[in-house]
């Protein structure tokens, strides 16, 4: 399958997906996520319509997403960073990033805050959870959700867009996404404009959906084989 027909048949799920539910196609954004594929594979992404991309290190991304604009005159493009973000990456990330999906942690936090000083737009960011008990996972616990969340939602430059997480592989998937649509109206409680989910990837985005997902990061299901 071509780039082109690969992007049809996932757009072709989710619009099928959302009618099954009864949701919008405008209600959910698609995060074409294009780690280890060179920025020609972005451009052209984007001639087929795509306007957001997911990247997750800086030292990849920073450089794709200068090319992009470099390249794309007059681009409509958003970066979304989705990985674990080292706090000393941090201004690095807020110089061409839109959306960071992975703030966990106090001292990221207070590094975004000092990265957004001169920016003229607030960084959207998502609160990252960790729904396992493995500490070396990317992700806040649960039971400090609450807390955490009010430091983020008055951050100084920053705009909490609300919760990502990802879904453990050996747990049963939709008491994963049922604990992650849980998770998201804990964290509306305390912030009520928080209210969009990053969650579902290529093996899972459907079953996210149900759940309630409003930003799929999808790479290979879309981008093929990645070139390592």
């Amino acid at each position: 399958m071509t780039l082109e027909q690969r992007l049809g048949a996932v757009e072709g799920r989710i619009s099928s997906m959302l009618q099954s539910l009864g949701r919008a196609r405008d209600e959910v954004t698609l995060v074409v996520v294009t780690k280890n594929h060179p920025v020609d594979l972005a451009i052209e992404l984007y001639g087929l319509g795509v306007r957001d991309f997911g990247e997750n290190r800086d030292q990849e991304a920073q450089p794709k997403a200068h090319d992009f604009a470099q390249l794309v005159e007059g681009s409509s493009a958003t970066w979304h960073f989705v990985g674990q973000l080292q706090s000393n990456k941090a201004k690095s990330v807020a110089s061409y990033a839109g959306v960071v999906h992975s703030v966990d942690r106090e001292s990221l936090l207070i590094a975004l805050e000092k990265a957004t000083v001169e920016r003229t737009k607030p960084l959207d960011v998502f609160l990252q959870v960790n729904l396992t008990s493995d500490p070396g996972r990317g992700g806040v616990n649960p039971a400090e959700l609450e807390p955490f969340a009010e430091r983020v939602a008055g951050a100084s430059g920053l705009n909490l867009l609300g919760i990502m997480a990802v879904a453990a592989l050996d747990e049963p998937l939709e008491r994963e996404f049922e604990k992650i649509a849980k998770l998201s109206q804990k964290l509306i409680s305390v912030a009520p404009q928080a209210k969009f989910i990053s969650a579902g990837m290529s093996q899972d985005f459907e079953t996210a959906l149900a759940y309630g997902a409003t930003h799929l990061r999808i790479g290979t299901a879309i981008t093929g084989k990645r070139n390592y």
